[in-house]
This record gives C-alpha cells, structure tokens and sequence, in this order.
C-alpha cells in the first residue's frame, strides 16, 4: 500500500505538451521541458506555462547554473543546450570529442561546475554510459560501467557517489567519484523487476526517491535499506508515466513530477524537504 493517499496527489499545472524534465531555479521558478522542444518557466505565486523557448527538439532532464541558465537534453539533436533566461538556446555539448551523445537523458551538477549527463544510448542496445562536461562545455565518457538504458542521475549530498537509475534490467546503481575526479566502484543499490526506472532524487534525510515510467509509481529508499511505495496511481490519471522529480519551492518542500504520459506536472503532499541541488557560476 503506498503511503500517500490518492487525494495527497493533485495537478499543479496543467497544459504542458508531454512533459519529462523538471527542476527548480534559484531565480524562483520551475522549468519543464516538451516533447516538441518547448522550455516552461513556471510561477509558484501562479503556476500557469510560460514558455520561454524552443529547441526544435525534444527536451527531457534539465539543470541549472546560478545564473539561471538551463541546461536541456534534447535527445532529437542529441545535445545539451544552455538555455538563457530570456530564451536564447546555444548547444553547450554534443557528448564527447570522439563520442557524439546518442541519447542524453539526465543532467546533474556537482559542486565543481562539472555536468554529468547520462548518454541513454539505445533502446535495447546496451549502449549507456555517462558523459561528463567540464565547465565550458568539453565533454568526455565519465563511465562505461552501467550501459543498460542508463537514465535519472543524482548525487548524494557529499559528493561521494553518482547515484544512476537503469530503465532496462530495472533498478538503481552507484558509481565511485574518486578524489581525482574519475569514476570508481559500481554498486547494485537495488532491483526493481517490473518496473522501468527513471527519475532519482534525495531528500535531505537521505531517502532516496525513484519513479518510474511504467507503472505510475514512486518508490522511496530509505538510508537503513528499507523500500517503501510512496505514490502509486493504477488509472495512470494523477500520475501518467511519471519520469523526473524534483523537490522545489524557496523551501524545497513542494515534491513533483513530470508525466510524459499527459499534460501535467503532478504535487505530492510528502511533508518532506529536498537535498540542495548544486548551481555553479559559470558565467
């Protein structure tokens, strides 16, 4: 049974075109991405979609710096764009010198200004792997260890591990961020059979969020072990294949999630506040 109630779960906003990133702004706003290449600036004081450019693309996980440039991943032109906040779009990276980006899904900063982005690769091919983009935007293949349809990404909050969720053989790893900057030792953090894993994020107390596409589920992973069914929606209504999530507000006390599924960026009454994210100055 999942600890939230159907009626904890609501529509925050609705209107979006197919939505799979969101991320929260220090600039005061949430941003989610469309299938069609649109970016959305929303207002908490008046949650309606603002949209402020278009890639052409397809945009999925985003992230931003401190000046409030974002960071989307458009998987049509398999590259990272920074978005301005007046909506001027610039490709940042397209993967590696050697290695063009296949399918970047998910982005995450780290407190150094360095993005690690996981490159999904094919349905299928077994052909994930993480890309790291250095400030300025030099990209280069950070791991091969996890290839599987490698997809949400977070950091835990000292930094020491890339937490990685797998939509293919389903579950949620953790790779090593060695003191040199490298990748280091693979974890299996857990199985999810049945399930096709996309978004992660921390809280503040170290649980572990991870939804998933398909079912309409949210799990949370708590630091002692335990495995708890927070959300869960069988009408696929309230929650429509939900991807990525994200805690954010001033507070970070507001929980959502994108629903590639409709139209809409779902609420959670969770009661909980998020892990601060990082957002470099790279200006």
């Amino acid at each position: 049974m999942a600890l939230l109630a159907r009626n904890d779960i609501s529509v925050y906003v609705d209107g979006l075109d197919h939505p799979e990133g969101v991320a929260w702004g220090l600039d005061g706003y949430i941003y989610a991405g469309g299938e069609a290449g649109q970016l959305y600036r929303i207002d908490p004081r008046d949650p309606k979609p603002d949209i402020i450019a278009h890639t052409g693309g397809f945009i999925l996980g985003l992230a931003l710096d401190k000046n409030s440039n974002i960071y989307a991943c458009d998987s049509l032109h398999a590259v990272v764009q920074m978005i301005s906040p007046k909506g001027r779009v610039v490709t940042y990276c397209d993967g590696a010198a050697d290695e063009p980006f296949v399918m970047p899904n998910y982005p995450v900063f780290d407190k150094q200004g360095n993005l690690y982005v996981s490159d999904s690769g094919k349905w299928k091919e077994n052909n994930g792997k993480i890309i790291k983009i250095k400030p300025g935007g030099k990209g280069e293949v950070w791991s091969r260890a996890i290839t599987d349809f490698t997809n949400g990404l977070c950091l835990n909050a000292d930094e020491t591990y890339l937490y990685v969720a797998t939509s293919l053989s389903p579950g949620v790893y953790r790779i090593a961020l060695k003191d040199n900057g490298s990748s280091g030792a693979v974890e299996s953090v857990m199985k999810l059979p049945g399930t096709v894993p996309d978004g992660l994020a921390f809280d503040a107390n170290a649980n572990l969020y991870i939804s998933c596409y398909r079912p309409d589920v949210i799990y949370r992973y708590t630091p002692e072990g335990k495995l708890e069914v927070i959300a869960e929606d069988p009408e696929g209504t309230a929650m429509a294949a939900p991807t990525n999530i994200a805690f954010c507000g001033d507070k970070l006390d507001m929980f959502l999630s994108a629903n590639l599924g409709r139209w809409h960026l779902s609420r959670y009454n969770l009661k909980t506040i998020g892990q601060s994210l990082n957002y470099p100055d790279l200006d």
